[in-house]
């Protein structure tokens, strides 16, 4: 099989409501799927929860408009001081990385939040950072509208968790994970759980295509498929 097919069978799934695995975060996920305009809600954690997975997936539930750390806060400023906000929600990730420019952005866009919540210009504003809005090292006067409203801390998912997860994954394309390859990829592949789900599913196919059961020694051969043959970097 060509090394190509392994880039194929990986795709990154499109963050969505549906393929984010809750675990403990389950409140936190109502909360979001709801999204009522008007709300205002601030989710927290440290890297690898899925913070930026659940700002992504409401945006694309909702045609929202996503705001990463990297964008230019003009873009937020002219969002927030512009004529009227058509989109129903508005996220902006990693506000622990907003430059001063971009907290005095997002200060604007609370209080233009704050002034049409309760007008037929409503808007969701959702907002991630890596910790509590109290314990965020921005402008202070940020800082207290990042707890305006509802706040939820994101928790990792525990191993058992993840394993369920992934046998469930399995499940639903008639698939079984033996034990042996669970413990396999929660050891010794990346923790990201849209990864694990995209591995798992690239890892049906591939049994598919090969006419064997999924099985250890399968896993493996499906990854080492991506490994560089050994005349690849002759001239």
């Amino acid at each position: 099989m060509p090394r190509q097919l392994i880039l194929d069978l990986l795709p990154t799934p499109a963050p969505s409501l549906e393929n984010f695995v809750a675990g403990r975060n389950a409140p936190a996920l109502d909360a979001l799927r709801q999204c009522t305009p008007g709300r205002a809600i601030y989710v927290w954690g440290p890297q690898g929860v899925g913070r930026s997975h659940l700002l992504q997936a409401v945006c694309n539930a909702y045609e929202g408009i996503y705001h990463a750390p990297t964008s230019c806060a003009d873009q937020l400023h002219e969002l927030a001081t512009g004529d009227v906000i058509t989109a129903r929600v508005v996220a902006v990730d990693d506000v622990q990385l907003l430059d001063e420019a971009g907290q005095g952005a997002l200060f604007a866009l609370y209080n233009r939040w704050r002034e049409t919540a309760s007008t037929a210009h409503a808007f969701t504003i959702i907002v991630a950072g890596d910790h509590a809005p109290m314990a965020m090292e921005v402008r202070e006067d940020l800082r207290t509208r990042l707890g305006w409203d509802l706040v939820f801390r994101l928790e990792q998912l525990s191993d058992e968790e993840r394993a369920r997860a992934l046998a469930s994954r399995a499940a639903e394309r008639g698939q079984v994970l033996s034990s042996d390859v669970i413990t396999w990829l929660l050891t010794h592949h990346e923790r990201d759980m849209s990864r694990l789900t995209a591995l798992v599913d690239a890892l049906d196919r591939y049994s598919l295509a090969r006419h064997r059961p999924i099985t250890l020694p399968l896993l493996k051969d499906l990854l080492a498929t991506d490994q560089p043959e050994e005349n690849d970097s002759n001239p």
